[in-house]
């Protein structure tokens, strides 16, 4: 029989696996990425309040962090436009590629947010991270928007992972989330009726804005429950038996999952130019390694 620790780690990669198809989808779906954001961030909202209600969590969060909650909602939203933005101007693999350097990102923004010093080699490492996007700018030179977008997505994730990381010590993971997404699918919903009020209609809320294939409508929904609140639910379950470095190691494999399962579903379309891989194994390389330190230094100080 299975024990729980390795149940817990089969469990982890089945959840980055599904993290890894996020991306997938975003291609598969026809929508633009505002739009295809809006639904997402709706229908995971409504799936993650059904589980609250399910578990009778208490919805009831400190005054103090509601303006946190917001910013953080905000954040998240625009990491996923941004996100899904650049899979719609240039692909799954590009996009995968820079969302990898999040983790570096977090690293570098950790001393402002928790006030610590800025540690050595983590400067050595932003320079090898540089060195893997030179690479891929180089030769990737009709994908300049979609590595910007990834770039902008990759920063963004490590704000809103800091930020909760603040938020994580007041209220449940899943409170946490209920209440960020709905921030920010209310941003979007402004947006959108902003435009529809100044377009008269020919952007934003509109009749063509709801009009939604079949085949749209099933992406969307695996999209939101399995992969939105399903994935994240699942993720922090998993943490009660697995160590917080076999977590990060294992979410790593993100990108790699992402980009296999792109290159088997949409073929020569997903095929880069060689130095497109060694830019990427050099981010993916350095990351693990950076990772890998700083679990060994947390280790250290605790012993």
């Amino acid at each position: 029989m299975l024990s729980d620790k390795l149940k817990s780690y089969l469990h982890l990669h089945v959840i980055v696996f599904i993290w890894g198809f996020t991306a997938v989808l975003g291609a598969l779906i026809t929508l633009d990425a505002i739009p295809l954001v809006w639904y997402r961030m709706l229908l995971a909202t409504g799936f993650i309040f059904l589980y609250l209600l399910w578990k009778k969590k208490n919805l009831k969060v400190q005054r103090s962090k509601l303006f946190l909650l917001i910013i953080a909602g905000m954040v998240i939203a625009l990491h996923w436009l941004t996100f899904f933005g650049a899979i719609k101007v240039s692909n799954v693999s590009i996009t995968l590629a820079l969302l990898s350097t999040g983790a570096f990102f977090t690293s570098i923004l950790e001393p402002v947010f928790y006030k610590r010093k800025l540690v050595g080699y983590e400067v050595v490492f932003g320079v090898i991270v540089m060195l893997g996007l030179y690479i891929i700018f180089r030769v990737e030179t009709d994908y300049y928007l979609g590595i910007l977008l990834g770039l902008i997505s990759a920063f963004l994730s490590a704000v809103f992972t800091l930020m909760n990381g603040k938020l994580i010590k007041h209220a449940a993971p899943s409170v946490i989330s209920f209440y960020e997404l709905l921030t920010g699918v209310a941003a979007i919903s402004l947006y959108l009726l902003y435009l529809t009020w100044t377009t008269s209609g020919e952007r934003g809320f509109n009749l063509e804005f709801f009009r939604l294939s079949q085949m749209d409508w099933f992406y969307i929904l695996l999209l939101a429950s399995v992969c939105t609140a399903y994935a994240f639910i699942a993720a922090v379950a998993v943490m009660k038996h697995l160590s917080p470095y076999t977590v990060m190691l294992t979410i790593n494999l993100e990108p790699v999952y992402g980009i296999l399962l792109a290159f088997l579903i949409f073929g020569s379309k997903e095929q880069m130019h060689p130095q497109f891989y060694y830019g990427a194994a050099i981010i993916l390389a350095t990351v693990v390694l950076n990772g890998y330190l700083k679990t060994k230094r947390k280790i250290y100080k605790i012993s």
